[in-house]
């Protein structure tokens, strides 16, 4: 765990090339979150970027699985944030299997380029987990989460130069009620997205909790995975 003073750049190397992908979490003690994270892989090589913001970086941290295929690798975390407010960054070589649930690759929709998708979810849904990727061409998208019209909470602006290679998984926290994942292709009609989005903590319970969960105007009926 670092802390990242504002306008500040850390950087985790990773040569191992056992390690295919790593877990970034960026926090604040209840000031907004602005930050840059960045995959760099060689010289002047960025396969893939995002841009975070958060209201309230405590409430709602930023939680994502980055890929890492090749090594070697570097996570670049900057906060474009203000001096006075400073990040904690925790960045961690995940072992085993993706967390993701199985299922989500089986409930994939398609999201055209220009396109958007809305998905709200009940207020006893805790957390969400998002799941991009796409057929091997890039993968360019915002996903925003809203409490109430036009109140953005939190947004992530993606781009991937290959989102079948890195797959973008995240999971956004979701108290309180009225809260709406809302996730724009950015990119042009000939670049479409497959998205799966289903509820990941229910309750404060994580593991085996089967409970149909509203969402996008369909029943999600599936166990969510354990922590990660």
């Amino acid at each position: 765990v670092v802390k990242v003073q504002g306008n500040s750049l850390k950087t985790w190397g990773f040569l191992d090339p056992r390690v295919e992908r790593v877990q970034v979490k960026l926090e604040t003690e209840g000031r907004p979150l602005n930050a840059d994270v960045e995959l760099w892989q060689g010289p002047d090589n960025t396969p893939q970027k995002m841009r975070v913001y958060s209201e309230n970086g405590e409430l709602r941290p930023f939680q994502v699985l980055v890929e890492t295929p090749r090594a070697p690798n570097t996570i670049a975390v900057r906060n474009v944030g203000q001096m006075e407010f400073p990040l904690i960054a925790s960045v961690a070589a995940e072992s085993g299997k993706a967390p993701m649930a199985a299922n989500m690759w089986n409930n994939m929709r398609t999201i055209q380029g220009g396109a958007l998708r809305t998905y709200p979810f009940d207020p006893q849904v805790d957390s969400v987990q998002i799941l991009l990727t796409t057929d091997g061409r890039p993968l360019t998208a915002r996903i925003e989460l809203l409490q109430g019209p036009n109140n953005n909470k939190q947004v992530v602006e993606l781009y991937c130069e290959d989102g079948m290679d890195r797959p973008f998984y995240v999971v956004i926290e979701t108290p309180g009620s009225g809260n709406v994942v809302r996730v724009v292709n950015t990119a042009t009609v000939e670049f479409p997205l497959w998205a799966s989005i289903e509820a990941y903590q229910i309750g404060s319970v994580r593991g085996d909790y089967y409970e149909p969960i509203l969402g996008d105007g369909a029943v999600f009926n599936q166990g969510m995975v354990g922590q990660w």
